[in-house]
């Protein structure tokens, strides 16, 4: 874990507030397009990811969607986040500057930085700095002006029509969900706990009953909300149930947002963002303050089935 403090890398915990995590705003918040310093442009991005974090593979999901795989590399670092925080290594290298960490990108972008050094990143390599590391505004970068680079897919994740839909649900989707088992797992006092376990399921109940009659969640079309909810389901039963003790009930209990969950697996190019073994490695093995030993449980052996009928286990 950690963060950098004018430029200088501390092995420090995660900030509470009344034993509720907290956490930090991102930093970066340039916009490929809005102006000179970050021109639309072929082979000048690059994704910095982790395959655990959910935040991260937003933007894989998307890239694969949209077909920017070839116009935006991606580097991904090593499950492990320890004393130095995301680290590379000669299986997974920094391919532009050989950097150890990935908080040294960060020095480079910004050499008095001070806060949290986060996946993703999107990485100008023209300029040798972070455009910007909100894995919110990445996914709508890739989704517009990036978006001319791919293969030309015929998606749209932020249709104009349903965008204060999409916005009502990922707000509430953000803050109970994807940031509600964080705020579970990390809790700092039970009180805390209870509540955000509380919200966390009152909102997976809403999203079930939402789903009653429809595929996806906004306009029975794929968007971006869907996304943004579904890199936290897929890790719900292997990582949240157990490790974040968000056990009151599984995915698996909930039959339409599994069956979402099913159903975005299926979609081409996807499997292939999702990593379960590393993601496991990741969680069990980085969160020691949680579980100290490290020890990786082996379960649970969910299989990923898609509406064909074809079964594929991520990972």
């Amino acid at each position: 874990m950690g963060k950098l403090v004018e430029g200088t890398w501390k092995d420090v915990g995660y900030e509470h507030d009344d034993g509720r995590f907290k956490r930090d705003e991102s930093a970066f918040r340039a916009f490929v397009g809005e102006d000179d310093r970050f021109p639309v442009a072929r082979d000048r991005y690059r994704l910095y990811v982790s395959l655990a974090c959910p935040w991260a593979h937003r933007t894989l999901v998307a890239r694969a969607l949209l077909g920017l795989e070839e116009a935006i590399p991606v580097t991904v670092v090593d499950p492990l986040m320890l004393e130095r925080g995301w680290t590379f290594s000669e299986e997974r290298p920094d391919p532009l500057y050989g950097a150890s960490a990935l908080y040294e990108l960060y020095q480079r972008a910004k050499a008095d930085y001070s806060g949290r050094v986060t996946v993703p990143v999107l990485w100008d390599t023209a300029r040798e700095t972070i455009v910007n590391n909100e894995s919110a505004e990445i996914l709508r970068m890739l989704n517009g002006p990036l978006k001319a680079l791919g293969r030309g897919a015929p998606l749209d994740l932020y249709p104009e029509a349903l965008r204060g839909e999409i916005d009502a649900v990922n707000d509430r989707v953000y803050d109970t969900v994807n940031n509600g088992v964080y705020k579970a797992g990390f809790a700092g006092t039970q009180e805390a706990y209870d509540e955000a376990v509380g919200e966390l399921f009152a909102t997976l109940d809403w999203l079930e009953a939402r789903l009653d009659g429809h595929e996806w969640l906004v306009g029975d079309r794929l968007t971006e909300a869907d996304i943004r909810l579904w890199t936290t389901l897929v890790r719900f039963d292997p990582v949240y149930h157990v490790h974040f003790k968000c056990n009151v009930r599984r995915l698996v209990d909930y039959p339409r947002l599994w069956a979402l969950t099913r159903r975005l697996y299926a979609e081409d190019g996807v499997a292939a963002t999702v990593d379960l073994d590393y993601t496991k490695t990741h969680y069990y093995g980085s969160h020691r303050f949680l579980n100290p030993k490290g020890i990786v449980p082996r379960g649970p052996a969910v299989t990923v089935v898609t509406p064909e009928g074809a079964a594929a286990r991520p990972g």
